[in-house]
């Protein structure tokens, strides 16, 4: 624990110094997480067990250095998740384990500074469809963690769950644009996992998710493919 606190701290100040140095977030947090979860794990017996516990303290790290040095919260978590995507992957670890955890601990952080959830959740989400795309692993699959992750942090902290599974789809959408894939198809996977989040929580975050997060978005008509069932 100590030593997973002693990360976090030194993520922090590193991001503190980078934002207050170049004012640039993105790629800055995108290294500095990839560096820190790859020296952090390296080594270590249990690479999953190990990689839980780092990612969650390296959030929280990123949002509270940012928010401390006057940066943009969205853009940090945006590299966050994509920096995660990486280090995990470089250490060994299951990349897509990590997804969920990363970005409830983004969002989550981001809501107790006092910071945007909506643009957090929706550039966690698009970080993550990127970062997937970079590392490997099913962007689908990874939007959909994502944005039930976003949807669950934003019950935890109080905030509008509507509000964070349209962001989320909205950031899916947004990089399946980017990188010239179906965005339809990824605002889909985004919206059927801010869903099962939701239905999880119970039936009024369930409602208020339905109507949110389908329909039309970004010039995207979301449809939920899946059977979804409340509670």
């Amino acid at each position: 624990m100590d030593q997973q606190r002693a990360i976090a701290e030194s993520v922090k100040n590193s991001i503190i110094g980078t934002v207050r140095g170049t004012g640039e977030i993105v790629n800055a947090v995108t290294e500095t997480v990839s560096d820190s979860l790859s020296t952090a794990l390296r080594g270590a017996g249990d690479v999953g067990q190990a990689l839980t516990g780092a990612v969650s303290d390296v959030a929280c790290g990123v949002i509270q250095g940012t928010s401390e040095a006057g940066g943009d919260l969205g853009a940090a978590a945006k590299g966050a998740v994509i920096g995660t995507l990486r280090g995990a992957k470089e250490a060994g670890g299951a990349a897509i384990d990590t997804v969920g955890t990363t970005v409830e601990h983004l969002v989550k952080t981001t809501a107790q500074v006092g910071g945007d959830i909506g643009d957090a959740a929706r550039q966690a989400v698009e970080g993550t469809v990127l970062g997937a795309k970079g590392v490997g692993i099913n962007a689908l699959e990874a939007a959909g963690a994502a944005a039930g992750a976003a949807v669950k942090a934003a019950a935890q902290a109080g905030a509008d769950v509507g509000l964070a599974a349209k962001s989320a789809v909205d950031g899916a959408i947004s990089a399946a644009k980017d990188l010239g894939v179906d965005a339809s198809e990824a605002g889909a996977a985004a919206a059927v996992g801010a869903l099962k989040a939701a239905g999880q929580i119970g039936a009024e975050a369930f409602e208020q998710v339905t109507r949110a997060a389908t329909g039309v978005i970004s010039g995207v008509k979301v449809v939920a493919r899946e059977p979804l069932r409340k509670g």
